[in-house]
């Protein structure tokens, strides 16, 4: 998955960080914390990239800085080969356009008071000249995409059910026909037997629509059914990138080694062991030293506490450990 920016990525980031200044109390200077620190991927129409971690190690600040929520603190991010960094008010509207997200949980992210049919029509009367007569037909056709009745639409949210709602959500973001979608953990907050269903979903409207997909989670299950590539982020770095099926088939990295080996199958393999890392995600405000991984890894020797790792291309994907090619050898 290259950096470089090609005619047919739909989002470009490179070198892309987010830090923040924390305070620590009276008298004390303030600490910075680096959400995100040097994030490089490419993202092509119709693919999907998965972003996976523990809680903390950027992903929501990943998408809040790919949505155009909040600005990078450095870094180059790029929406259909148009730069975001420095563009006017007038192209980042239209860059919000081609850029939607739907939210970990459905029913916060819709409007109580209002009734559904107006949340659906309410991006096209804010972006689209159309009357009120073909908003409507628009938004009808959407939701009978997304599996809503005709009834629906004179509705409010808490009159539907968490997968409906999630339908809901997808139909908002999907109203503009962008070219990237981001969904941040979209089917964490639903019943195991709907999951399925909206995931479903994503995948035949992506097929349909040829959108880009960015997708957040922490379940791997998930996103080996729905990934194209993976990034695997630990304390707002990328510790490993590439194909899905390549990072499935042989992780390389010890910390994707660990998240594939806690991910709970069917038919587990009596062949593979538990792989166990000891420790919690480190202090943000107080990062260690060198590879941020080393005090959590068993593979860790003085090159990991002083030196950090650079992504480096090993077995067709990068990988950010000083000694990937040992310890998988």
């Amino acid at each position: 998955m290259s950096t470089a920016a090609t005619t047919n990525a739909v989002l470009s980031a490179r070198d892309l960080t987010r830090h923040y200044a924390v305070s620590r109390g009276l008298f004390k200077p303030h600490a910075n914390v680096q959400a995100l620190n040097g994030v490089s991927f490419e993202l092509q129409a119709g693919k999907t990239l998965a972003v996976v971690g523990e809680s903390g190690c950027g992903k929501s600040t990943l998408a809040r800085a790919l949505t155009l929520i909040e600005e990078p603190s450095s870094g180059s991010l790029q929406i259909a080969g148009q730069e975001v960094t420095g563009a006017s008010k007038s192209q980042r509207k239209q860059l919000r356009r081609d850029v939607q997200m739907v939210f970990q949980s459905p029913f916060a992210s819709l409007n109580p008071r209002q009734k559904i049919g107006d949340q659906l029509g309410e991006p096209l009367l804010i972006n689209t000249p159309l009357s009120r007569v073909e908003r409507r037909e628009r938004v009808q056709a959407m939701m009978q995409q997304v599996g809503l009745r005709p009834e629906h639409y004179q509705r409010y949210p808490h009159m539907f059910s968490g997968g409906q709602r999630q339908r809901i959500a997808l139909a908002r973001a999907m109203m503009l026909n962008p070219k990237v979608l981001v969904a941040d953990e979209p089917t964490s907050a639903l019943d195991v037997s709907i999951q399925a269903q909206v995931l479903n979903l994503f995948m035949d409207l992506q097929e349909q629509f040829n959108t880009g997909y960015v997708f957040i989670s922490h379940n791997l299950s998930v996103v080996r059914h729905v990934a194209d590539d993976v990034l695997v982020m630990y304390l707002g770095r990328p510790v490993e990138m590439g194909p899905s099926e390549r990072i499935y088939a042989r992780p390389l990295h010890p910390y994707t080694q660990a998240l594939l080996s806690a991910t709970p199958t069917i038919h587990p393999d009596p062949a593979k062991p538990k792989i166990k890392i000891s420790g919690e995600l480190p202090n943000p405000l107080d990062p260690p030293s060198g590879c941020a991984f080393h005090q959590r890894c068993p593979y860790a020797n003085e090159r990991c506490h002083g030196e950090v790792p650079q992504l480096r291309l090993l077995d067709a994907r990068q990988v950010a450990c000083h000694h990937a090619e040992r310890i998988n050898s």
